[in-house]
């Protein structure tokens, strides 16, 4: 063992050692249709209107760290209830990251809950964090195992519920009732997060609901609007939890450039949610083409993905990479997603080129 090794074995933690780097493959020369993107771009006017924007804003200083500005915009143009507010984070991961850190009790070894499949973050974080993760497998049909969810809670007592809506990796809304279900039954002893990350596509909300549940805090990020690159999340929630919250928020993690862009877009909004509606109608048509092809099942989608069955996922995402078109593959996720592959809504040129090689993988 060589003295580097020493150094790790006797000072980083076991589990992360044990571990994986969180892999992003490199997408160059691929049609990308694996990560969930916006394939628009902001109008050439707009884009030169942020130019000057950016030309003007103030590196040499820190951000304001109150972050008055996105705070307003958002709260005038996203929903947030009357008598709550937001904080930001590095997109939704450091807002997870924030909310785990939180609730690490140091008195127990807390919990962590959420239905599974669903986003990888939601572990990791609790992981990291010094918390267990329960998952608790959907049915079949991806729809919520209501009596698994409230046994689990009633056996694990979790500080933290994810719940994804619309989920990520399977695309669907899960049922209202369900969520209050378990929302009802954590009461004061847990906090549920609704992860709306796709909500521009869903455009159904649990946001309205915080006044009637305390223990609801809505966590949505501006990736998917079109602003990816950007890197912002936000959580709502009741202003006392979010208090608990910000105290271990990192100081200015939301930088000056990702501050001028994202007031910049809540500026125009309209712009991206028209986007937004462009893509659920390519998502409609790209369904329909889909499941008329043999041997695939196309579940519904409130995302700006789709996720499908076919005869063999390894064998179509092989055939669709040497066709330089990047997908998901996430048959190895869970059993419940066997032989599944996820692809993002793009374009209709990009959606047709995907088609295309879909159709010429089932059949080779």
């Amino acid at each position: 063992m060589t003295s580097i090794d020493k150094l790790i074995a006797n000072t980083i933690r076991e589990d992360v050692r044990a571990g994986h780097i969180y892999n992003v493959p490199d997408s160059s020369g691929y049609i990308k249709l694996d990560a969930m993107e916006n394939p628009y771009q902001l109008p050439d006017a707009l884009r030169a209107e942020l130019a000057q924007r950016l030309a003007d804003a103030v590196l040499n200083r820190y951000p304001v760290p109150s972050y008055a500005g996105i705070k307003e915009r958002i709260r005038a143009k996203l929903g947030v209830p009357a008598g709550f507010d937001v904080i930001l984070g590095n997109g939704s991961d450091e807002i997870i990251s924030i909310l785990c850190t939180a609730t690490a009790r140091q008195d127990k070894r807390a919990v962590v809950l959420a239905p599974i499949p669903a986003f990888v973050m939601f572990q990791r974080s609790a992981q990291f964090a010094g918390m267990d993760f329960v998952g608790v497998p959907l049915k079949a049909d991806f729809s919520l195992d209501r009596a698994a969810m409230l046994a689990a809670i009633a056996e694990h007592k979790p500080s933290l519920v994810f719940l994804a809506y619309p989920n990520n990796p399977t695309g669907n809304l899960y049922d209202e009732a369900d969520m209050v279900a378990i929302i009802e039954a954590l009461g004061e002893n847990g906090i549920v997060v609704a992860d709306e990350a796709y909500h521009p596509f869903a455009r159904t909300s649990f946001m309205d609901k915080l006044p009637q549940y305390p223990n609801l805090v809505v966590m949505r990020t501006l990736s998917k609007l079109g602003l990816a690159g950007i890197r912002l999340g936000y959580l709502a929630a009741a202003p006392a939890l979010l208090e608990q919250f910000d105290k271990v928020r990192p100081p200015y993690n939301v930088n000056v450039l990702t501050q001028v862009v994202a007031e910049f877009a809540l500026d125009h909004v309209e712009v991206l949610d028209e986007q937004a509606a462009r893509l659920n109608e390519a998502r409609t048509e790209l369904a329909a083409a889909m499941a008329a092809l043999p041997g695939v099942t196309v579940f519904p989608s409130s995302a700006n993905f789709i996720t499908l069955r076919v005869p063999d996922a390894e064998k179509t995402c092989a055939k669709l990479f040497a066709e330089r078109v990047l997908i998901k593959n996430l048959s190895r996720m869970h059993e419940l997603l066997a032989n599944c592959i996820r692809v993002t809504v793009s374009t209709p040129e990009e959606n047709s080129v995907f088609l295309n090689a879909l159709k010429a993988s089932l059949q080779a």
